[in-house]
């Protein structure tokens, strides 16, 4: 049964940081892409990043860029967003989500084209 985890959300003050893990089992993680998204309350959900299963490729929301970096430990199942000079507006629930269908990478920001999802973590940024 393929499951995901999520973990390391939490409240941080603007301009600080969290690293946010996604633990798979069930199924070996590093042959699939995985992409984190977030929902804020009234919001829809939203690509953050995506890492493919083959070069490690990434892919960044716009907001994204330059301050989150999404990385793979293979070895411990484990995808990585790594969240730094955050804002009040990156306050949500951020879900890790992947397919073990193909994935074309101009779709990859698109919730619609993975089928497993994590439970959510909440991260809230807030002075």
């Amino acid at each position: 049964q393929v499951q995901l985890v999520e973990s390391g959300g939490g409240s941080v003050q603007p301009g600080g940081s969290l690293t946010l893990s996604c633990t798979a089992s069930g199924f070996r993680f590093g042959d699939y892409a995985v992409a984190w998204f977030r929902q804020a309350p009234g919001k829809e959900r939203e690509g953050v990043a995506c890492i493919s299963n083959d070069r490690g490729s990434t892919y960044y929301a716009r907001f994204a860029g330059g301050r989150f970096t999404i990385s793979r430990d293979k070895a411990k199942n484990t995808v990585v967003l790594q969240m730094d000079a955050l804002k009040s507006e990156d306050t949500a629930t951020y879900y890790c989500a992947t397919t073990t269908g193909g994935l074309w990478s101009a779709s990859w920001y698109r919730a619609s084209e993975y089928e497993y999802w994590g439970q959510g973590i909440p991260v809230t940024v807030s002075s």
